[in-house]
């Protein structure tokens, strides 16, 4: 959370001239619902498989940039689609810089606690390993502006991957 893989993401679609979906709005633009209220009725495990659903179904498209919520992997479905369909960065993030990116957004269920600090904490420590794990290419956002990233993303990747 906080990393900005939607605001990397955009940039990097508009570099490469390819549409860009963020597979949290794809999920609420399907149900008509705020993923803060999929997550009160129906659950964390409720949402993870529509977003299990919606990734599946997104990485069959060609051509697209795709940013999916931080807890996608945690499923290793998710895991084996995404690595196996497209390629996958990890827009690398410490937690100070998550939490002063999220202090304010009340649209993340999982930071609706007392103490978000900690639970970032507690989510980069449960979370970090899997990110590496599917990642072709981690990528660190200390330094640089998102359009920053998205060029060195391109350079890291080459073109000829992305054609």
């Amino acid at each position: 959370m906080g990393a900005g893989k939607t605001t990397v993401g955009r940039h990097l679609a508009d570099l490469l001239g390819r549409p860009f979906i963020d597979s949290d709005h794809e999920i609420e633009s399907r149900t008509g619902a705020s993923i803060p209220w999929i997550f009160e009725k129906e659950g964390e495990d409720g949402f993870r498989q529509r977003e299990q659903q919606v990734i599946d179904d997104l990485t069959l498209q060609s051509c697209i940039v795709l940013a999916t919520g931080g807890g996608a992997v945690t499923r290793a479905q998710n895991c084996e689609l995404l690595k196996q369909r497209g390629v996958v960065i990890y827009l690398y993030t410490p937690v100070e810089m998550q939490l002063a990116r999220t202090s304010r957004d009340r649209n993340r269920p999982l930071l609706q606690v007392a103490n978000p600090e900690k639970k970032l904490k507690e989510l980069l420590a449960a979370r970090d390993p899997l990110y590496r794990q599917v990642a072709h290419y981690v990528v660190p956002t200390s330094a640089g502006s998102a359009r920053d990233l998205a060029q060195k993303i391109i350079q890291l990747i080459g073109l000829n991957t992305l054609r």
